[in-house]
C-alpha cells in the first residue's frame, strides 16, 4: 500500500492507549506497508519527531497532558514539521468538532475506533482529498 507514489513512508501515531496504539502498530506496518513510530504522548512525540521525520503524523485528539490540538500546535513549531500532514483520530465527529481540527491545520479526520484493515486506505483518501483542495 505505502508503495503507492505519493504515499507516505514515515508515519508517525500519538495516541496515549497502548491497546490501541498495538492495533495501529499492526494496521500501519504490517497491513499499510508503513514505516511506524507509535508514541504514547504529545511529549514523546515532540522527542521523537525530529529524528524520525515523519512524513505523516497521526495524532489522538484526547490524551492526558497534552491533548491532541496542543500537541499539534507544538510541532509545527519544530524545524521541518511545518508542513507535515496530520491527521486527527478521534471519536469526537461532531462537524463543528470535524471544523475545528481542521482550521487547527488538520488535513482530516479518521473515526476511531478505526479499521485495521482498512486505515492505510483512509489515510490515502485523505490525502488525496487534501491534495486536491485549493
Amino acid at each position: 500500500m505505502a508503495e503507492r507514489e505519493g504515499l507516505p513512508q514515515r508515519v508517525m501515531y500519538v495516541e496515549d492507549d497502548p491497546d490501541i496504539r498495538a492495533i495501529a502498530e499492526i494496521a500501519l506496518q504490517d497491513v499499510g506497508g508503513f514505516t511506524a513510530r507509535l508514541c504514547e504522548s504529545g511529549s514523546q512525540a515532540l522527542a521523537v519527531a525530529p529524528a524520525f521525520g515523519p512524513e505523516l503524523v497521526l495524532l489522538d485528539v484526547m490524551m492526558p497532558g497534552m491533548d491532541g490540538p496542543e500537541t499539534l500546535q507544538a510541532l509545527r513549531e519544530l524545524p521541518g514539521m511545518g508542513h507535515v500532514p496530520v491527521i486527527f483520530m478521534t471519536a469526537r465527529l461532531q462537524r463543528s468538532e470535524i471544523d475545528e481540527y481542521r482550521a487547527l491545520g488538520a488535513v482530516g479526520v479518521i473515526p476511531k475506533p478505526f479499521d485495521p484493515m482498512t486505515l492505510a486506505e483512509q489515510i490515502a483518501e485523505i490525502l488525496a482529498r487534501a491534495r486536491m483542495e485549493p
